[in-house]
């Protein structure tokens, strides 16, 4: 009976550290304090992924730590990220979102609607088969624990919310099965430019869930796939 239950705790430990959350903002080269600058998530205890992409949550994965949350001061054209609480043990896709941030970036109100634009994603590259073998996918961040982007140095300077997104796809091949790994940083740009952001989406809206970039068996790719179809938007980084 003791080894049994010793089995269970095992499990369960296994399964929160192969999850993780993003609660460290990366800037000037190193990542802040956890939840400085980036939305306490609702998973910052049990680090549980969302699974449904047309959840009100797919937006920050927060209910009012806005008003809690500092603004972080960059540069238009920094280089800036996001840092997990372990490494990214499951394979996926990995994008950066902007969204113009009314009135304030620590406000409830900022991205609740279509301000959302793309400015950076990380694709799973495909290796197609040989000698009638099914090609491969493979994914670069996977064991690393963060992600780097560039803000467009053209983007005009104001105050801004950045989504770093990891979409995990080891269990994907069923509707419902990927899973969701976000956060929210409250940003104030300085130094930008003119250059005029698009397209725009908003959170929940641009994932049904049944694009095949999200909705997909990466293990028994099909005989005509011939590359990963990223979701959402073209990327804007100008």
């Amino acid at each position: 009976m003791k080894a049994f239950f010793a089995a269970l705790v095992a499990a369960a430990v296994t399964s929160v550290t192969a999850h993780y959350t993003l609660p460290d903002f990366i800037m000037n080269g190193a990542a802040t304090s956890d939840w400085e600058y980036v939305r306490e998530t609702q998973n910052y205890e049990t680090n549980m992924p969302l699974t449904d992409a047309t959840s009100p949550l797919i937006r920050c994965y927060e209910n009012n730590t806005a008003a809690s949350t500092s603004t972080a001061t960059v540069q238009a054209g920094a280089t800036v990220g996001f840092q997990a609480n372990g490494d990214f043990y499951h394979p996926g896709y990995f994008s950066a979102y902007m969204s113009a941030a009314s009135p304030e970036a620590d406000s409830e109100e900022a991205g609740t609607s279509q301000t959302w634009f793309k400015i950076w994603q990380d694709t799973p590259t495909y290796t197609p088969g040989t000698d009638g073998q099914p090609g491969t996918l493979s994914f670069p961040l996977e064991t690393t624990d963060q992600f780097t982007f560039r803000i467009p140095p053209s983007l005009p300077s104001g105050q801004y919310l950045i989504r770093g997104e990891q979409i995990a796809l080891h269990v994907a091949s069923t509707y419902g099965g990927a899973q969701f790994y976000l956060s929210c940083a409250q940003v104030n740009v300085e130094n930008g430019g003119d250059g005029d952001p698009t397209p725009l989406v908003s959170f929940p809206g641009v994932y049904t869930g049944y694009e095949p970039g999200i909705l997909i068996d990466i293990y028994d790719l099909p005989s005509n796939f011939t590359g990963y179809v990223a979701p959402g938007p073209a990327v804007w980084n100008e």
